[in-house]
């Protein structure tokens, strides 16, 4: 772990520790004032429990970078408690709780390939890839005379996520979905 030079080497992106625990910055924004001293207002989350915070740090705070990893794996399956994972290098297998990838269990099929996310070698997070290619196993039909305008129909994937899609989809065709909004990208 190592101590940042400045105020100005927290960047949105970067992995830091605030009281020994791993968070991620989302935003950093550095203010000056004419009368005070400058501070560089961050939004972090904190990459086990998914919380989100708001911190300044001032001129003369320690700042330390977090010692974070990443390894590729695949998603093994899933059950009513746990998300099964496999190292694709040692492949050593560990699971993490249900619970806390709750925001993309959607995404999850059987081989998809995730970056796991390492602290102190013990993993912590998934890192979902931007784009997932899905099944789609419900689409209702599409009515005709419903054109005008940009309109969607729910579909569900095989996954059991339900995203809108446009009315020309059906059941049985693969899909991309964008893992950080949830929104249909196009036909695969």
């Amino acid at each position: 772990m190592s101590v940042l030079p400045s105020l100005n080497s927290i960047r949105a992106g970067l992995s830091i520790l605030v009281e020994d625990e791993p968070y991620l910055v989302l935003e950093s924004d550095f203010m000056r004032t004419a009368q005070r001293k400058p501070v560089m207002r961050t939004k972090l989350r904190h990459l086990i429990t998914g919380r989100v915070l708001e911190q300044s740090f001032k001129p003369g705070d320690k700042v330390e970078e977090a010692d974070m990893s990443r390894v590729k794996a695949n998603f093994l399956y899933a059950d009513d408690k746990q998300a099964h994972f496999m190292n694709q290098e040692t492949f050593e297998q560990f699971d993490f709780p249900r619970e806390s990838l709750v925001d993309k269990i959607g995404f999850l099929k059987e081989g998809l390939e995730v970056n796991i996310l390492n602290f102190n070698n013990n993993p912590i997070n998934v890192e979902m890839p931007k784009k997932v290619t899905l099944k789609v196993i419900e689409a209702p039909p599409g009515v005709r005379g419903d054109t005008a305008g940009n309109v969607t129909k729910q579909i569900k994937l095989e996954t059991g996520l339900t995203v809108n899609a446009p009315l020309f989809i059906k059941e049985g065709e693969d899909v991309i979905i964008n893992t950080d909004t949830s929104q249909y990208v196009e036909r695969a």
